[in-house]
């Protein structure tokens, strides 16, 4: 699967270790930054990673700030991106599960790097159900467009 990622500062390392995994389990990662934990904003690295899923470039996202909310917020502005910020792999499941989520964030600075990892692979794994779901995502576009 081709993955795109990003991070600002506060979400540097845990951004470094999830690629690497992700990498270790044989998918393709796009890395849009930031490339230090010096400090930077978050809202253009999170665009780019989301624009790269909305075009269909890449199939998922995967994004970290500190909090995973900011990154969140902005992948959210990008048209076709259902970003959700998970603090455990069930909600990661579940957003897939029911909202075809496309793009998780992260919080780097409360996720262990081996949480983080579950939460991203649960991610990866899960299916959309689709059913009556697929029409509450479709109505989520139609609110979009």
């Amino acid at each position: 699967m081709r993955i795109a990622v990003g991070s600002d500062h506060a979400g540097f390392h845990l951004k470094e270790h999830v690629a690497a995994t992700l990498r270790a389990a044989g998918h393709e990662v796009v890395d849009v930054g930031t490339t230090s934990p010096d400090s930077v904003d978050y809202p253009g690295f999170a665009r780019d990673a989301a624009a790269l899923v909305a075009r269909g470039e890449a199939e998922r996202g995967v994004l970290a700030c500190g909090s995973g909310v900011g990154v969140a917020i902005v992948a959210n502005k990008v048209g076709g991106i259902r970003a959700v910020n998970a603090h455990d792999p069930q909600e990661a499941e579940m957003s897939r599960r029911h909202n075809d989520a496309n793009v998780v964030t992260l919080s780097g600075a409360r996720l262990e790097p081996g949480t983080a990892d579950e939460i991203v692979r649960t991610f990866l794994d899960t299916d959309f159900e689709g059913g009556r779901h697929a029409r509450r995502v479709g109505q989520i576009a139609d609110i979009e467009a």
